[in-house]
């Protein structure tokens, strides 16, 4: 009786064991099954397509080569040229001292993917079902599972995943005209590197998707050297949960044309942007459009050694290694345009820079997003307001700057009217080129909506009302007088929330219902990052996602 007893205490306490060791390390399960089903080779060299030996005309003679240029998470104090940054960023800079910028421009939402999706289709996302970054249920349900900083709780809606659509066809509808698509019909070769996150399944990827040539990876990311790479300094978020998803599932790995995974032969943003350079090499005799989606600086963080060491005069850890990152994709901005330049093509090239959303709260670093409040996620300004760069000496002076807004949707119709392509009539941005030429002075009064569940906002000439349905709450800025979102006058004039909610629930009544449901719902400051203790008088919405 007492050998069954000391049995059944071990059987109990390896049970307790193997339980408590599988909670902690269930969260490596996702990345464990799929480098099964999709090995990760070894380096291998990317041949690009080459063009003409010799160009039938010049390069001022031919359509403009049009390349598009997409930061993740870059915060609107991230670069030198606004009066801040963590580091000098000249190279970004140059873009819009030399070429044009926009004292306004937004993103088409604050996450991600959707974002994405108004800039390959000039149309806003939810137009289509594209509300939601897609993300695996085990990435929700991890997020979930991990509240309890102190703040109101993380809601998962656990009955949703039934009949969710699978994570791989999450992705931009093939009914879409993608701009690749349509310069490719104007005759240009499409190059796509770097990060794509509008659908994983045949059908979805930018090989499908008008992309003649594709290199980068179709996820929402990925490391950017080897975890423990001699090379490579890191910085480790132990209040966030996102975090913790990455660093254990995310593969340092790229593909090429759809093929299989392989690993890189350097820091992923200097990868990239070598074989930008290469493309841009390979197609220098004929227009080309080239789509180059950095991973930078988006989490996890891992700078080089290199420029790590560059910038010692940053003490804290966390905001050196991430400043480290914007000082190599600032690099990559200039051996990108030197490319250029080296190749005869600089004056007839049109670029455009700008980042998906605004800086992350989960960051923990303040200040990304100064002078505007608000993070990624939230529609206040911090985490809608991006960069908006435009250079094409052949077509803009320099110093030119256009009072905006701007809006990711435009991307796509300033690169179809540079090209020459036939006025887009499914989509909603608009063609800035009157406006970077000089050849208009004024905006109309423009109206720009952003949705993300019960979120809703909406920007009417200087006015811009934003609706949260969790919390119940209000808000209404004047942003002429109030560019910073300090002042909310909801309460005193009433009138004009009716008539800028009408605005809303006018646009929403053409919208479809989403392509799949929002898995989450989790509560985002709209002040303190996230390594910050909560307090009961902090301002908050719900993310929906």
């Amino acid at each position: 009786m007492k050998k069954l007893l000391i049995v059944l205490g071990v059987v109990v306490l390896l049970g307790a064991v193997g339980y408590v060791a599988f909670q902690q390390y269930k969260i490596y399960i996702p990345g464990l099954l799929s480098r099964l089903r999709d090995p990760i080779a070894e380096y291998a060299p990317v041949a690009w397509q080459t063009g003409p030996v010799e160009a039938e005309l010049s390069a001022d003679a031919r359509p403009p080569n049009i390349i598009v240029i997409v930061a993740d998470d870059l915060g609107y104090n991230d670069i030198s040229f606004f009066g801040g940054g963590l580091v000098q960023t000249p190279n970004i800079d140059a873009l819009a001292q030399q070429g044009a910028h926009a004292a306004v421009g937004y993103a088409a939402n604050a996450t991600c993917s959707p974002s994405r999706a108004a800039i390959m289709t000039g149309r806003y996302p939810t137009r289509f079902g594209f509300e939601f970054t897609a993300v695996p249920p085990v990435f929700a349900r991890n997020l979930a599972n991990s509240s309890g900083d102190g703040g109101p709780p993380v809601i998962f809606h656990g009955d949703r995943v039934e009949g969710l659509l699978p994570y791989p066809q999450m992705g931009l509808p093939p009914s879409e005209v993608t701009m690749a698509e349509m310069l490719r019909e104007r005759g240009y070769h499409t190059v796509h590197i770097g990060k794509w996150h509008l659908g994983e399944a045949d059908g979805l990827r930018p090989e499908d998707q008008g992309f003649a040539e594709s290199l980068g990876m179709t996820a929402g990311g990925g490391l950017y050297l080897p975890i423990g790479d001699d090379n490579a300094v890191e910085a480790r978020l132990p209040w966030d949960p996102i975090d913790r998803f990455l660093w254990a599932n995310l593969p340092y790995a790229v593909q090429f044309n759809g093929g299989q995974r392989f690993a890189p032969n350097e820091y992923m943003t200097d990868y990239m942007t070598d074989n930008a350079v290469a493309a841009i090499n390979a197609n220098r005799n004929r227009p080309f459009f080239l789509y180059l989606a950095y991973t930078a600086p988006h989490t996890p963080f891992q700078a080089t050694r290199e420029d790590y060491d560059a910038i010692a005069g940053i003490e804290d850890h966390t905001t050196r290694v991430y400043a480290a990152m914007i000082r190599a994709l600032d690099r990559g901005v200039g051996d990108v345009m030197r490319a250029l330049r080296d190749n005869g093509l600089d004056r007839n090239t049109l670029v455009i820079f700008t980042s998906d959303n605004g800086g992350a709260w989960y960051a923990g670093i303040p200040g990304l997003n100064a002078p505007f409040r608000g993070w990624k996620a939230t529609f206040f300004e911090g985490g809608l307001r991006v960069p908006f760069f435009v250079h094409w000496p052949a077509q803009i002076a320099a110093g030119t700057r256009i009072g905006g807004p701007a809006h990711h949707m435009d991307i796509y119709h300033t690169a179809a009217a540079a090209s020459g392509a036939a006025s887009q009539e499914r989509g909603d941005g608009v063609d800035l080129l009157p406006f970077l030429r000089g050849q208009a002075s004024a905006e109309s009064e423009r109206t720009l909506f952003w949705r993300s569940g019960g979120y809703r906002v909406v920007r009417r000439g200087d006015w811009k009302l934003q609706l949260s349905a969790r919390p119940e709450r209000v808000w209404l800025f004047n942003l002429a007088d109030d560019p910073t979102e300090q002042n909310d006058l909801s309460e005193e004039q009433p009138d004009r929330v009716v008539a800028l909610r009408a605005l809303i629930e006018d646009y929403e009544r053409e919208l479809p219902a989403p392509l799949w449901p929002a898995l989450i719902e989790g509560p985002i400051r709209i002040d303190p990052p996230l390594n910050t203790p909560w307090r009961e008088d902090q301002e908050y919405i719900y993310w929906s996602n």
